[in-house]
């Protein structure tokens, strides 16, 4: 089984704030965005997509979706994850001590009172156990945050270190199962 999960295109948002659930525009038209992510994909010799895209509601990820061409799956638990009153607000802004409290505990601390780590988590894996059984590929318009909580669950590593891996927008990540063991393919392509 295929695995492939891309980042949506940058954000018509300023860099440094916290969108996570916001549902915020592309910075780029769609169709364009979309003929360069296939063009990509086509140049990866990534599996194409015959069942449709998988996607988050947030109109960033669904738009390219639909743009795609395919049948699109919307499902909530793609949404990245909510950062309650942190939506919106730009980090620097942010009470550092607020900020500091999660990072000692960045999978149960919710100092922003919106969901945890863990919780978040939880909502991704239950879509990828609902959703991959028995397909040979699945294709997926994501967050930054569900690739990063895909790629820890798949690979069985802390999802502290898969935090840390650089991933630009419109980023490929493409995962396979062999012998009933996930491989990494490509990551950040």
């Amino acid at each position: 089984m295929d695995l492939i999960l891309i980042r949506h295109p940058e954000v018509a948002v300023d860099a440094g704030i916290c969108y996570g659930q916001s549902d915020v525009p592309l910075r780029r038209d769609v169709r364009d965005l979309a003929s360069m992510l296939s063009a990509r994909m086509e140049e990866l010799n990534a599996p194409v997509c015959i069942d449709g895209w998988h996607t988050s509601p947030l109109q960033r990820c669904a738009s390219i979706a639909h743009a795609l061409g395919a049948n699109a799956h919307i499902d909530a638990r793609l949404a990245e994850m909510h950062f309650g009153a942190w939506e919106g607000c730009a980090w620097d802004t942010i009470d550092r001590a607020l900020i500091d409290a999660w990072a000692a505990d960045i999978e149960h601390a919710r100092p922003h009172g919106g969901e945890s780590f863990a919780q978040f988590a939880r909502r991704v894996i239950a879509w990828f156990e609902a959703a991959c059984v028995d397909q040979q590929a699945v294709h997926v318009i994501a967050h930054a945050g569900v690739m990063r909580v895909l790629a820890s669950h798949l690979l069985g590593i802390a999802r502290e270190n898969a935090l840390q891996w650089p991933l630009d927008f419109g980023a490929i990540a493409w995962f396979r199962r062999v012998r009933g063991q996930w491989l990494l393919v490509r990551w950040n392509a």
